[in-house]
């Protein structure tokens, strides 16, 4: 009886563990909701976690998880969690007091965890990973305590009935056991679900006040899309990439949600004359600029999905840097970086030339006749043309900093990419996919070209060895777009591999020299392979 009272005990003091964690997880939570989501264990420890993880390794779950690598992240997360908490448990079984301090440990590392990301703002940030804790490891030891205390009759005396025998020395307290587990498991349910509608409510005003938002009429307006840039090739990438498909690559595991009627952002730094702070109004109120631009990711394998256009609307953003008095280093500026930064703690830096350049560089309000979605930046991102985002494209800005490359390194450059990174040309064969099994007889090849802020002059398709071929291109829309092309072929039955090149307006053909993303951005030609029936 005694051994089958110890193999009872074991997979329950893993349950303890079990619940325990979860206890600890759900008052977080819902503490979390009093100082900000941001601050939870499993938000905080994952934040820590990106930073911590080498480029490399991010490149990889981006290419294999897409915009889903946060979702596995944290799954990640809580499944080591689940595990520690298991083997916690077992361990508090024979050392209860250690079971119990393990717990208390692993709330020390989320609160060190939440304090020390870039956008937290206070020690209270710690307050939901050891008020979980505290939780937990309190359950847990009451929980020990009844797998270890000897059981008890009816009367709770510990005293067997007359006529029967006392109960042995490795009995426990099942009753209490099974109360406390229960009465536990509900509540740590009721604080979840009560902190999680609490954390889903917390950006009500921010949602409010984008959806009071009217883009005014911009002072100067995009040209229209001229029909001929759009081709109905089945297949082939829209010409506009609608909100919803554009691709998201970012390190924030909550979205941002920031309140427009709040919002303010400075500029200031090296070489400012005059430093400024505007409000999201202010931004409104001023000459408004409406552009076709295409933005690519670092992380885009050659003939990757993170590349979309989209027309975008607002501030130019030199003219906001020469009303600060600032000059571009051509001009005799001593800084050379303007430092965007997120609210999430993202910073971003981007070379002044290129901003002062004449190119359309902004601060855009608004992503294809809306204002931006929360996803994309709401209320104001940084959108630079000609360059890749981890240099140009600073969602949910809140400041803006000159300074120089010397004297300081954004996020990304510290995690070994390039200062400065200029897109390269690139093309993507969109159709037929690859393993496609087309019929015999002509087969339209197509897809899309870009080379941001250079333009496209020509798009070739080879056919296994065979020769270059000439594609059809669309029309041109700017330079700052992409470019559709298509190609009629004469299929052949058989397997095939269709390979693709762009040459830019510069006369640079697309190399067929493999490189990885990092440091600056993948190259190489698009091939996919095909059997023709």
């Amino acid at each position: 009886m005694k051994l089958l009272s110890r193999g009872i005990r074991l997979p329950l003091a893993a349950l303890s563990g079990l619940l325990a964690g979860f206890a600890a997880l759900s008052v977080a939570e819902l503490v979390s909701a009093a100082v900000r989501p941001e601050s939870g264990p499993v938000i905080a420890v994952g934040g820590a976690a990106i930073d911590r993880t080498p480029a490399a390794l991010k490149d990889w779950a981006i290419r294999h998880f897409g915009t889903n690598d946060k979702l596995f992240l944290q799954l990640g997360i809580l499944t080591v969690l689940a595990l520690l908490a298991l083997v916690l448990g077992v361990l508090a079984l024979r050392f209860r007091r250690t079971g119990a301090a393990g717990v208390l440990l692993f709330g020390v590392v989320g609160a060190l965890a939440a304090i020390s990301r870039p956008d937290s703002t206070s020690a209270a940030d710690a307050l939901p990973s050891v008020i979980g804790a505290l939780a937990g490891a309190g359950l847990l030891y009451l929980l020990i305590g009844r797998l270890t205390a000897p059981g008890r009759d009816a009367a709770g005396t510990g005293v067997a009935p007359q006529g029967e025998a006392s109960a042995p020395p490795g009995g426990w307290d099942r009753r209490g056991f099974v109360i406390a587990a229960s009465a536990a498991a509900a509540a740590s349910a009721g604080a979840g679900l009560l902190g999680r509608s609490l954390n889903g409510s917390h950006g009500q005003g921010a949602v409010a006040s984008r959806a009071k938002v009217v883009l005014p009429r911009p002072a100067s307006a995009a040209q229209p899309i001229p029909a001929a840039a759009v081709l109905h090739t089945p297949g082939i990438s829209p010409f506009v990439t609608p909100n919803g498909d554009f691709y998201r690559v970012d390190t924030a595991l909550v979205i941002p949600k920031v309140d427009a009627t709040t919002w303010r952002m400075k500029i200031h730094g090296k070489g400012i004359a005059r430093p400024l702070t505007v409000t999201f109004q202010d931004l409104l109120g001023r000459q408004l600029i409406e552009r076709d631009i295409t933005l690519t990711c670092v992380s885009n394998e050659v003939g990757g999905p993170y590349v979309g256009n989209a027309r975008w609307i607002g501030v130019p953003l030199a003219d906001l840097l020469k009303e600060a008095g600032v000059r571009p280093p051509s001009r005799g500026g001593p800084a050379d970086q303007l430092v965007a930064r997120s609210v999430d703690g993202m910073t971003i830096g981007t070379p002044v030339e290129d901003i002062m350049d004449g190119r359309d560089a902004m601060l855009a309000l608004g992503m294809n006749g809306e204002p931006l979605p929360f996803v994309h930046g709401f209320p104001v991102r940084m959108v630079v043309p000609g360059l890749y985002g981890y240099v140009s494209a600073c969602k949910w800005l809140q400041d803006l900093e000159l300074t120089t490359f010397d004297a300081y390194d954004a996020y990304w450059v510290k995690r070994s990419w390039a200062k400065k990174a200029p897109i390269k040309t690139e093309s993507r064969i969109d159709t037929p996919k690859p393993f496609a099994r087309p019929k015999a007889g002509t087969v339209m090849i197509a897809g899309v070209a870009w080379a941001q802020h250079r333009g496209i002059d020509r798009v070739e398709v080879r056919v296994d060895d065979g020769p270059w071929m000439r594609a059809d291109l669309a029309a041109e829309d700017t330079t700052d777009t992409w470019r559709q092309w298509s190609l009629p072929w004469k299929a052949t039955p058989g397997g095939h591999t269709l390979t693709v090149r762009a040459t830019d307006r510069t006369g640079q053909v697309q190399t067929e020299q493999r490189a990885p993303t990092i440091p600056d951005g993948a190259s190489g030609r698009h091939s996919v392979v095909i059997t023709v029936d």
